[in-house]
């Protein structure tokens, strides 16, 4: 009797302890994604450090179903409210079929399913009021006969709270540090991060319940078995994905990717990482390689995308005669004896002076939408966008305004030489307030032989302005002594990016129109 009730306390003790770890784990798995009122692929939210989403499998007392959170649509985004659902509870959904009508502080956007499923369970109802991101909103299931088991669920207490852990447990490990494998040359490499979206057999994966289905009917057994790199939201495999699976493909990438990348060593806790780790090699797939990005630049690749979302643009173009700015910069260069690359006055130098010098005249296009006001600066701060590719760095000019030609040249070139390594020691990263946001940015394609080019205003700026290539271009002759009707003239054509919230058509026209005086009369940018 005795030996009967230990056995039958250690049973009931085993399935407690099964029971609250498998209520405790849990895996960033999103199904939904979020888009505008147009279509917007899934990818624009598919870094795991926005997408809100977070999702739980319970499989102590309900069928397998995943847990869906209020998105974050932006990095600032805390909070959002639901205003409608357009569906319900038992309701089927496929991929591209609008859930629900979320609120932010911004804009009203849909939220839009990825992959298809049943819901089961609407857990926050319509005008409940701000639900913090990540915070459950739905149920979904796979299968319409598990709806009826969701009558009456409700969320664990403390699920929201555990997410941000779990997900923070299940995180991929850090790669070594260039110390370690200094230290150790026959240490394996770190993986990289497409070697690692593409799990080795057995290792647990991220994927819908639908892909998990597919991979099955398709004869392909078990998906942790199979190397496919998901596509949806923060890697996740999707069932698109598991259409589009080629074998035979993906044998080839498993033979390109080197043993050392899949198999990481781990990194010594004794040893400091570097404060900047360098960036890991680019991984050589079947017809494609993955390059990583460092910091920099995809913080910039977010900002633009924030700001081409949020930001309503339009775009006013204007050409440019150059030839009087071009015979004062010779004047003043000639007199202090300098050229260009002897420290001398540029043409972008006087046109940076000469947007500065239209702000005075339209001071509206020098400010910031900032909600339910507008804010207009008193100081031209310009960004100078400079480099290109992973080395496109945008430092910002103070004051362009109230300094003289050449202390904005001064600056300009101290700026380039940070880029360009000129300076010893010097560091982009490192170069206090060398990223800063002004309130005006100037991008010159023109060394391309881009004639225009549209470019995207970085938030909180109003404008944006670009300029093309400087070419000969015959025009009419405006000289009324002259027998000639046209007249060789040397030209540039400028586009300026306007937030229609704060600059309108006609502000941004009188601008432009500024800009030109400037440019062909420079005499005035010396007073």
């Amino acid at each position: 009797m005795a030996s009967a009730l230990s056995l039958a306390r250690n049973v009931l003790s085993r399935t407690a302890i099964r029971s609250h770890h498998l209520q405790s784990s849990s895996s960033s798995r999103p199904i939904i994604s979020v888009c505008s009122s147009s279509y917007v692929n899934n990818s624009s939210f598919g870094n795991s450090s926005t997408t809100s989403s977070f999702n739980r499998r319970w499989f102590a007392s309900y069928p397998p179903h995943e847990i869906v959170g209020m998105p974050s649509l932006s990095p600032t985004m805390e909070s959002g409210s639901i205003s409608s659902w357009n569906i319900s509870e038992g309701s089927t959904f496929a991929a591209g079929d609008v859930l629900c009508s979320v609120e932010t502080d911004k804009a009203t956007v849909d939220f839009e399913a990825q992959d298809e499923g049943v819901v089961a369970k609407i857990i926050v109802a319509a005008g409940s009021g701000e639900i913090p991101c990540g915070n459950p909103i739905m149920v979904t299931v796979q299968d319409v006969a598990d709806v009826a088991a969701f009558k009456d669920f409700v969320v664990a207490a403390g699920s929201s709270e555990t997410a941000p852990a779990a997900t923070a447990a299940a995180a991929p490990v850090p790669p070594p540090s260039p110390a370690v494998v200094a230290a150790a040359s026959t240490t394996p490499t770190s993986p990289t991060p497409a070697a690692a979206a593409a799990a080795p057999t057995g290792e647990h994966v991220f994927a819908s319940p639908r892909a998990h289905t597919l991979a099955k009917q398709m004869g392909y057994g078990a998906i942790s078995a199979l190397r496919i790199v998901g596509t949806g939201p923060g890697g996740r495999i999707i069932a698109q994905d598991v259409l589009d699976y080629d074998p035979s493909t993906a044998a080839v990438a498993t033979q390109v990717v080197t043993p050392a990348a899949a198999a990481p060593a781990p990194v010594p806790a004794t040893v400091a990482a570097p404060t900047t780790a360098p960036l890991p090699p680019p991984v050589i797939g079947a017809g494609y390689t993955d390059y990583s990005l460092p910091g920099l630049a995809l913080e910039l690749a977010s900002r633009l995308h924030a700001s081409k979302q949020n930001v309503p643009h339009y775009y006013l173009t204007i050409d440019l005669s150059l030839d009087s700015l071009l015979d004062l910069r010779s004047t003043l260069n000639s007199t202090m004896k300098l050229d260009e690359g002897d420290g001398g006055i540029t043409v972008n130098d006087l046109l940076m002076k000469a947007a500065a010098a239209a702000m005075k005249t339209v001071p509206a296009a020098n400010s910031s939408w900032m909600g339910s006001f507008v804010r207009v600066y008193d100081s031209v701060d310009i960004n100078v966008v400079v480099g290109n590719g992973t080395s496109l760095y945008s430092p910002v000019i103070r004051d362009v305004g109230r300094k003289g030609l050449k202390a904005v040249s001064d600056d300009v070139a101290t700026a380039t030489s940070v880029v360009e390594g000129g300076v010893e020691g010097s560091d982009p990263t490192t170069v206090p307030g060398f990223g800063d946001v002004g309130t005006f940015t100037i991008v010159n394609l023109g060394m391309y032989g881009v004639k225009s080019c549209a470019p995207i205003i970085r938030e909180p700026q109003a404008c944006a302005l670009a300029l093309g290539v400087i070419e000969n271009r015959i025009v009419p002759n405006d000289d009324a002594k002259s027998d000639e009707i046209y007249k060789e003239s040397v030209m540039m054509t400028a586009t300026l990016s306007c937030d229609h919230r704060v600059v309108d058509g006609a502000v941004g026209a009188q601008w432009l129109s500024a800009f030109k005086k400037h440019v062909e009369n420079p005499v005035t940018l010396l007073l």
